[in-house]
């Protein structure tokens, strides 16, 4: 009976799960009593996070992995399943960037953000999937932007990588739906989050980068991402209307998103204070420390997101609808039954 009802807790691996939204969303499943693959570089903030798990009431074990290895994605996943059982759930998240324009990049910083941010998830896809496809049962999601439709300036590696993310999951999505499989993929396309990257991302930018506001907290991240891996057969979730607009936005009228992104991307991407450009930053190694899953932005961020809650409430926007359409031909019907008894000729008293 014991074996069972452990059993019955999710295994769920998480990629980049020592800071920012990889880390809210540990906290996030561990409420949940979640046994769970933390997966990240940093082995102090992964350590942080492996004891707000226990202290939730769930398991977890470190994984000091750089996902740009595939074959350590691949012993992470064996060692998560000999420990807590098949996987689940695999949120693929780790990512790496570097803020400059294109001409001061180097051909090996392209190569760095494309294999940790791209190849990262096709890895964490392949060890997932040599699992999860024998038992028929399992969940993928990868964490998207909104950047994976509407590349912005300052961040081509990051965008380019992202952009391949959604090109591999639409890819991969076809093919489970071609097999009849019961194993699942979903995408969650993120807004603009207040985490640490934006202080330890390797930057070229003469002021200090901040995400493009409006601004929400990894906790609204956390929570689509919880949603969509229990949901997963939708295509693809929005966290937010910012994100919504960017989608569709650049799908009605691209070459004027380009042009406005030319006048005005620079400095969205920019607060007030110079640069420090010789700080540390995480491209080719981790920072030490335990870094959380806030960055320096609490004071214009958000905890939450009408679009998210529409998302996530669809059968409660259902019934309404259902109710004011229904109460509304219900007023109609009784206007017209009125109107017509008015119209209608009356017999005179004789």
């Amino acid at each position: 009976m014991t074996q069972q009802i452990k059993r019955q807790k999710e295994v769920v691996m998480i990629t980049g799960a020592s800071a920012g939204v990889g880390r809210a969303t540990v906290r996030e499943f561990a409420k949940r009593g979640a046994r769970i693959g933390l997966i990240a570089r940093g082995k102090d903030g992964l350590e942080a996070a492996q004891r707000e798990v226990e202290e939730a009431g769930g398991e977890a074990i470190v994984l000091v992995v750089d996902v740009a290895d595939a074959q350590q994605v691949e012993n992470a996943a064996a060692m998560v399943e000999t420990r807590f059982g098949p996987i689940d759930i695999w949120v693929n998240n780790a990512m790496a960037s570097v803020f400059s324009p294109i001409k001061e990049m180097t051909a090996e910083e392209f190569k760095r953000v494309t294999d940790v941010t791209y190849l990262g998830y096709v890895y964490g896809s392949l060890a997932a999937l040599k699992r999860m496809l024998p038992r028929d049962h399992g969940t993928i999601v990868h964490v998207g932007s909104a950047l994976a439709y509407r590349s912005i300036p300052l961040q081509a590696a990051y965008c380019a990588a992202k952009h391949a993310i959604l090109g591999f999951h639409a890819s991969l999505r076809s093919e489970l739906l071609h097999d009849g499989s019961k194993v699942h993929t979903t995408m969650v396309q993120m807004p603009a989050l207040n985490t640490p990257q934006f202080g330890w991302v390797k930057s070229r930018l003469p002021h200090k980068a901040q995400p493009v506001p409006p601004i929400y907290q990894p906790e609204v991240a956390a929570r689509a991402i919880y949603y969509a891996a229990h949901h997963p057969k939708r295509r693809e979730y929005y966290a937010a209307w910012s994100a919504v607009k960017a989608i569709f936005g650049n799908k009605l009228v691209p070459s004027f998103a380009d042009h406005y992104l030319a006048r005005n991307g620079y400095e969205s991407q920019q607060h007030d204070g110079p640069e420090d450009p010789n700080r540390p930053n995480n491209l080719w190694e981790p920072l030490p420390g335990d870094h959380g899953a806030h960055g320096a932005f609490d004071n214009r961020a958000s905890y939450t997101s009408r679009e998210l809650w529409a998302e996530t409430h669809v059968p409660v926007l259902a019934a309404a609808a259902v109710g004011i359409v229904g109460t509304a031909l219900a007023l109609w019907h009784g206007t017209r039954e009125r109107k017509a008894a008015d119209g209608a000729p009356r017999l005179k008293a004789a």
